[in-house]
């Protein structure tokens, strides 16, 4: 596994559309239907990375604390499944019923999605504001495997808790880190 950095997203940069098929649901979904007028968190995540499972429960956790609030999650896959079919959309179903994902996992079959975010890493997070411009990118928190700090989600649940208090979210941001995408050759 390559410890691979985000790429940091310009702060302000509008949310890139996009039209992908939600595995779970079998239908294709795009960010205008699935946003809120709130704030959106969108993660790049796969099935197999090491950094993504060790997130896994924090995820749903967050998600389950914060959709109460209004905001919405979106977990997108973009790894290239000829070289790494443990991440196909099919599989990609069955780990989000095994884990409990409460929010749809899209399948970025062209990379295009992940491309137009500059998508590094799995896990890799970004959170827009009600105006779907980027108020933060960056890591969930400072735990990674074998580090032994507890997952807590502190760096997003800081980030949306002053999204949805009105306030300015802090300019310093630190990258996450895990697996590169697999990209296509």
């Amino acid at each position: 596994m390559a410890r691979t950095p985000s790429n940091m997203m310009p702060l302000g940069t509008k949310a890139p559309d996009f039209n992908l098929l939600d595995t779970v649901s079998g239908k294709r979904q795009c960010l205008d239907e699935l946003k809120s007028d709130k704030a959106t968190v969108i993660m790049f995540i796969c099935n197999h990375c090491p950094f993504v499972k060790h997130v896994d429960e924090a995820l749903v956790s967050l998600a389950n604390d914060y959709m109460k609030k209004g905001v919405k999650f979106i977990a997108i896959s973009s790894n290239d499944v000829e070289h790494y079919p443990q991440d196909g959309p099919d599989l990609m179903k069955e780990e989000a019923e095994k884990v409990g994902y409460p929010f749809p996992y899209l399948y970025d079959e062209t990379q295009e999605v992940a491309k137009a975010y500059d998508a590094a890493c799995t896990p890799d997070f970004y959170i827009f504001d009600a105006e779907m411009t980027c108020a933060y990118r960056g890591q969930l928190d400072a735990a990674r495997p074998g580090n032994e700090l507890m997952v807590t989600g502190e760096d997003i649940r800081n980030a949306l808790d002053d999204i949805l208090a009105g306030q300015p979210v802090a300019r310093t941001q630190k990258p996450s880190l895990g697996c590169n995408i697999k990209w296509k050759s």
